[in-house]
């Protein structure tokens, strides 16, 4: 059996990268094919150190640092990559990965981590946030988005099965595609964090900051309640930006090593999340601290988090609405830390590897019979 493996690009190490990790740990041998690979040599790891097999638009002008960009030429671009020799392709795809050309012989399985959010139902939050809400540009946009929406519908018919990294992505995938999916929850690694029982008196996020992750949401609530401290770990666009809001009862880290981050992860309080999340690894990390989480209550983390329990949900992405459920945090009891890091360990990398494994070989095992079939009449 010979393996392919598609994912949409490898330009960092993150929760995507994770899955693809342990996709290719479950199969050695296989190959890996992309848009763009810019991973330095140092960190190739998580790839096993192998040699990946890139669209033309690794060599385009600025490929390394604006390859978004070139979103108009994806689908083109991963439709090149020639796999007709390949028994089994698997497609790590929140783009366009699912989009490689297969052959009725050949079996392919999709993670999607989510289908195109900017291009489907978040297309209105994201140029809104990036200030494309009218003019030319703003419709060249929209009119290259439309024909990605015809283009991603139409690849999901090469999808023999598709896996979905969450029940709220399973019902994204099913509105989209109008596909059912298996849910399978992604790898957190559990073992990487340790459970503290005493707890220190200061909350935490931690977070990349561009708009959707909605850290400015939280860094303005904790401004309102200056009695009370927060730490937030992580940089991006918007740093400056929430900076400039930040009270003096904030604390603004940056990018800081991940030894600092679980360290700060173990002893806070709470930690605090307000994006709707796909799926959301680093509040489940949180819990494998046995720290408590305050999230918005929508999208994945409804799966990972339970309310009363292990956390508490706030329903608006507004200031009052995260200020009251500080408040009702304070004054609820929840799990003992212990409790909460049992809780977590259930999104263990041992529990995915043996659910996708499982599920893949059993796919692969129905795809023969019905070759094999097929062959006998």
């Amino acid at each position: 059996m010979r393996v392919a493996i598609i994912h949409d690009w490898l330009v960092t190490y993150a929760g995507a990268e994770k899955v693809l990790e342990q996709i290719i740990s479950i199969f050695p041998d296989s190959d890996i094919f992309c848009l763009v690979d810019f991973i330095p040599d140092n960190q190739r790891f998580f790839l096993n150190n192998k040699k990946t097999k890139c669209s033309v638009i690794q060599k385009l002008p600025m490929a390394e640092s604006k390859y978004r960009n070139y979103l108009p030429l994806f689908p083109l671009a991963i439709e090149q990559h020639d796999i007709g020799d390949y028994d089994l392709i698997i497609s790590s795809s929140h783009c366009a990965a699912k989009g490689v050309l297969t052959g009725p012989d050949q079996l392919h399985i999709s993670y999607c981590h989510s289908p195109v959010r900017y291009a489907w139902d978040l297309q209105h939050q994201y140029l809104n946030e990036a200030n494309y809400t009218r003019g030319i540009k703003s419709w060249l946009i929209r009119y290259l988005l439309h024909r990605f929406r015809i283009w991603d519908n139409r690849t999901a018919n090469g999808v023999d099965h598709f896996v979905a990294n969450s029940n709220y992505i399973g019902r994204r995938i099913k509105k989209v595609y109008g596909r059912s999916a298996t849910t399978i929850y992604p790898n957190v690694a559990i073992q990487d964090f340790d459970l503290c029982i005493e707890k220190e008196d200061y909350y935490l996020t931690c977070s990349r900051m561009v708009p959707y992750k909605k850290v400015d949401l939280i860094v303005k609530s904790f401004s309102e309640m200056p009695d009370k401290t927060l730490v937030v770990i992580g940089d991006g666009p918007d740093f400056d930006k929430i900076k400039k809001s930040a009270g003096s009862n904030i604390q603004l880290l940056g990018h800081r090593p991940f030894n600092e981050l679980k360290d700060r992860m173990q002893r806070a309080r709470a930690f605090v999340y307000a994006a709707e999340e796909d799926f959301g690894i680093v509040p489940v990390e949180a819990q494998a601290c046995g720290t408590p989480v305050i999230a918005f209550g929508k999208g994945g983390l409804k799966e990972t988090v339970v309310d009363g329990k292990t956390g508490l949900f706030f329903d608006n992405q507004t200031v009052s609405s995260l200020c009251d459920a500080i408040q009702r945090f304070e004054n609820t009891t929840l799990l003992s830390p212990s409790l909460i890091r049992e809780h977590a360990s259930q999104f263990s990398t041992e529990r995915f590897k043996h659910e996708f494994s499982a599920f893949v070989m059993s796919k692969w095992e129905e795809h023969q019979l019905t070759l094999n079939g097929s062959s006998n009449k």
